[in-house]
């Protein structure tokens, strides 16, 4: 047996890593796409008319389809077909949506009939805001599923081997994508004079990430090759009955993964929309540039520390206990950018505390995704991470625009706000307190939901705190 185990591809470090790099380039693209307009929330609003109420409409388009039951149907497409058909389709679904949320921001569509019929209902949503939220809508359904299918695919590589680090790894890739770009992106549209030229740039990077993941599936046929030539039972392929299905959605121990995801992950994928312009604000009208170069640090944080842990999960565990941790410091880095901020004006602090949230955002996902195979059975795995995602997804898709009407509301009447409307400055100095405070409220209750997950899994030994290889 130990002959035929030494055959397999996934036994040789090299293999598996460049499997690994491989499907980390298409989330890398990915998350470049996603935040694409985010560090120029302001230019967006001057050359297209994007109040933060609509930026909220158009950053919650995203995830509609997938809180609409996309993800449900992604997970049973994902354990029925497998990580190769499903990995293809969702890199495919995020260059189209791509295309489409490209075309609908061009100055060309906006001439279109098309966009005339647009106009001509919802008035308070431009033309270009319903296409390119269209567009949005598609890509997060690619978005989201790739992200599953490419969990589940690391699940499978790293099998017994080093998950974790695999996992934090390839979050840290992704997440390099968010740091380049909050760098490239205004630079970009600077230098272009448009919003156009970063989006159209990120497209073409969606499709070579489609040709990396289509390079993985033919190293992941050899492997299953050598699976089923083993009669082993270790195959994505294999089948699932419908039913397994019920079992997911009555674990409680599933549901309370599922919230604190949700609840986590609204502090933080919203507030990456708004982070730039937060900090212009707060830094008393900064430019889009410097302000996304502070923010770009976050990710960059995370990118740093997240092989780290996950390499100390692999070799310590401690996975529940880092979940309170990062919860903590979340709690910490919004009530900071809420309160002290605004009064210091310190560019020192708020690199400093958008590291710290960098942190946070390394503990936690490091130890919880890793964390999904000790809980469900692999053969649902695919389904399990969908719903889990699912969950997540209804919090991501109603916060954007929660925060877009309270940062509309609760600055009608500032001076502020209302003499730059008046004066028709291209930067809008809004206040972000109430929506800071909203954010941090997130990160308590996540606290505590981190601190009964650990209690369960004291009780019933799912093994979150031991490390992922065995010796």
């Amino acid at each position: 047996m130990t002959e035929k185990i030494q055959k397999r591809l996934n036994d040789s470090p090299a293999m598996r890593w460049t499997a690994l790099v491989l499907v980390a380039s298409m989330m890398f693209f990915g998350y470049m796409f996603v935040d694409v307009m985010s560090p120029i929330q302001a230019l967006i609003e001057s050359q297209r008319g994007w109040t933060p109420d609509v930026f909220g409409t158009y950053a919650a388009s995203e995830y509609i389809l997938n809180v609409c039951g996309f993800l449900i149907i992604a997970g049973l497409i994902l354990d029925k077909t497998g990580i190769r058909f499903t990995g293809e389709l969702s890199a495919s679904l995020m260059f189209l949506g791509a295309v489409i949320k490209y075309v609908g921001i061009t100055e060309w569509f906006q001439t279109t009939g098309c966009a005339a019929w647009l106009d001509s209902w919802w008035v308070a949503m431009p033309a270009s805001a319903k296409m390119a939220s269209l567009g949005f809508m598609i890509f997060g359904c690619g978005c989201e599923m790739a992200g599953t299918t490419v969990s589940k695919a690391i699940a499978k590589w790293f099998k017994g081997k080093e998950m974790a680090l695999a996992m934090g790894l390839e979050m840290a890739i992704a997440r390099v994508g968010v740091f380049a770009i909050f760098s490239i992106s205004p630079i970009i549209a600077d230098s272009m004079g448009s919003v156009v030229a970063p989006v159209a740039f990120c497209t073409v990077l969606l499709l070579i990430g489609l040709i990396s993941y289509t390079v993985f599936t033919f190293m992941d046929k050899k492997l299953d090759s050598q699976l089923e030539a083993e009669d082993s039972e270790d195959s994505g392929e294999e089948e699932f009955k419908f039913s397994d299905i019920a079992k997911i959605l009555t674990s409680r121990v599933f549901w309370v993964v599922a919230m604190l995801c949700v609840l986590y992950y609204s502090a933080i994928f919203p507030f990456q929309r708004y982070g730039a312009n937060m900090l212009q604000c707060n830094l008393d009208g900064i430019s889009a540039e410097a302000a996304s170069n502070i923010f770009r640090w976050f990710p960059i944080g995370a990118a740093v520390i997240t092989p780290f842990l996950g390499n100390f999960l692999d070799r310590r565990g401690k996975g529940a206990t880092m979940l309170m941790g990062g919860a903590l410091l979340l709690i910490c880095c919004h009530l900071i950018f809420a309160f002290i901020l605004p009064e210091t004006k310190s560019a020192l602090l708020a690199y400093s505390t958008i590291v710290l949230l960098g942190i946070s955002f390394a503990l936690v996902p490091a130890a919880l995704w890793p964390s999904v195979p000790k809980i469900i059975d692999e053969k649902v795995l695919g389904s399990a991470y969908c719903l889990i995602f699912w969950v997540q997804n209804i919090g991501l898709c109603f916060v954007p625009k929660i925060i877009g009407n309270l940062l509309t509301s609760t600055n009608e009447e500032n001076p502020a706000v209302i003499a730059a409307r008046e004066a028709g400055a291209e930067f809008i100095p809004y206040d972000y307190t109430v929506p800071l405070v909203v954010f941090a409220c997130f990160g308590v209750l996540a606290f505590f939901i981190a601190i009964y997950l650990k209690a369960i899994d004291k009780k019933c030994g799912y093994g979150l705190e031991e490390p992922n290889i065995k010796q």
